[in-house]
């Protein structure tokens, strides 16, 4: 139970806490120079790659063509000597076992020879598969403890990046995680497989439209919702530390009347800290682009640009960690959990989904008149098909305890799975189910009615 006089402390340490200044300064390293210089991306390999190397690997990751391993230990070499140059150490195949969170086993570079002096090796074959021991991760009954071995499988569509740690660093490379037969036991393989067979029918489909493509990719822009408190609160609650979401307890005095927090003024101490963890972020290659408080009292959201979905994946696992180890560094603490406190809202991490080609076109755009643009309506008949026909499916995918705890009440209702397309395209439908072509409804201005404020476009709902 937590005594009065430690709440009473954890108060005034944190009324005397100051906001935390970031090693990284802005004004003399632009975010542009920042940005990936610690990922093994495509900018890069097409300078550190044999030219014959890198365009095999970019057909392997823009078109989904089948990994030449002939070219691994080329691929491997550059990474080794790019990650030690770095000052790497160690190196790690990390998976999404079926946890919640990230796995992985760092080894060294580094080989120790008969004359007892050490050089640093890492071959395409280290590259291209590890063995973890999978015994202890959960596979869903699909083996016994015995049939403990595991393989990772090096994922060249997602890039390698660098961990940077106080004493040391480590090239991460991401994986898929099977077992010996080649059954899933990880996030990512279904998510690789799926990814496979969308672009599969998708490109089919395309065809029959006359359009030529080799690979439709699934992208997707994971907004993340999440909470801070204080540490000196936080370690008080051993609720909150064992589950993630408070057990007990009374309600705050103030909840979320109003929604004043709602796109409120950023404190300058949770400012601090979105702005380190951000360059962190940046360091990283991954595109976040906008910050700002969400409803619930100490709640915020960060969301990023689109990505393919594996890579999106890989990196919202990067974020929620980044943020908890820089959160603590500000001596705040970040939950994840979708509902850590009953009576205010919960945190979602929402999907904002599409298709794109290996050219760049997004499948789901409905351009200025949806009702003449043909492959626009045959994939949106395709994906509402698909949410009618699999709505169960979809539910299960979101059934676990944290959702279920978060959904319903002024959240998405629990057991509803339903596509809302708006009144435009919803007229466009309509029409089309009666057997016309329909007219959507055009966008229109909104006058304001303030001479000094400019007129606003008006999206049709």
């Amino acid at each position: 139970m937590v005594s009065r006089n430690s709440r009473q402390e954890a108060i005034k340490t944190i009324a005397a806490t100051q906001p935390v200044k970031s090693a990284i300064d802005p004004t003399k390293t632009s975010i542009s120079e920042l940005y990936g210089e610690n990922v093994f991306n495509m900018a890069l390999m097409r300078k550190v790659l044999p030219k014959n190397v890198f365009a095999s690997l970019q057909k392997t990751i823009e078109k989904g063509e089948k990994l030449d391993s002939a070219n691994a230990d080329a691929i491997a070499s550059a990474m080794k000597e790019w990650a030690v140059a770095k000052g790497a150490t160690h190196y790690t195949h990390q998976f999404h076992p079926m946890t919640g969170s990230t796995a992985e086993k760092h080894d060294a570079f580094i080989s120790y020879t008969a004359d007892g002096t050490a050089i640093n090796e890492f071959s395409g074959k280290v590259l291209i598969q590890g063995e973890p021991d999978a015994s202890s991760f959960p596979s869903g009954g699909l083996r016994a403890t015995f049939e403990a071995r595991g393989y990772t499988a090096w994922d060249p569509t997602s890039p390698a990046w660098i961990l940077e740690g106080i004493n040391g660093k480590t090239l991460v490379i991401p994986t898929a995680f099977c077992g010996w037969k080649g059954e899933a036991l990880d996030e990512k393989t279904p998510l690789l497989r799926s990814i496979d067979a969308l672009s599969k029918q998708a490109v089919r489909l395309l065809k029959i439209l006359g359009k030529e493509v080799s690979r439709v990719h699934s992208t997707v822009g994971p907004e993340q919702e999440y909470f801070l408190i204080d540490r000196n609160f936080y370690l008080q609650r051993p609720d909150l530390i064992a589950t993630g979401r408070t057990l007990f307890g009374a309600k705050p005095p103030k909840g979320q009347e109003m929604e004043d927090h709602y796109f409120g003024s950023i404190r300058p101490r949770i400012l601090a800290f979105m702005n380190e963890v951000e360059y962190e972020c940046y360091k990283l290659g991954i595109p976040l682009k906008t910050r700002h408080n969400e409803v619930a009292p100490a709640q915020f959201e960060v969301a990023p640009i689109f990505e393919t979905s594996q890579v999106a994946s890989d990196h919202n696992m990067v974020v929620m960690e980044m943020f908890r180890q820089v959160a603590n560094k500000h001596g705040l603490q970040a939950l994840f959990h979708e509902k850590p406190f009953a009576g205010v809202n919960g945190s979602g991490k929402h999907n904002n989904w599409s298709m794109a080609t290996d050219k760049g076109e997004n499948l789901l755009e409905p351009g200025h008149t949806p009702e003449e643009n043909a492959q626009f309506l045959v994939f949106l008949a395709v994906v509402v098909r698909a949410v009618n026909v699999w709505g169960k499916l979809l539910r299960v995918g979101i059934a676990q305890s944290g959702n279920d705890h978060r959904l319903g009440a002024n959240e998405a209702p629990p057991a509803i799975i339903s596509v809302y397309l708006g009144e435009k395209l919803q007229d466009v439908v309509d029409a089309i189910v009666k057997g016309g072509k329909g007219k959507s409804r055009s966008g229109s201005t909104l006058d304001i009615g303030v001479t000094t404020l400019p007129t606003l476009p008006r999206d049709a709902s």
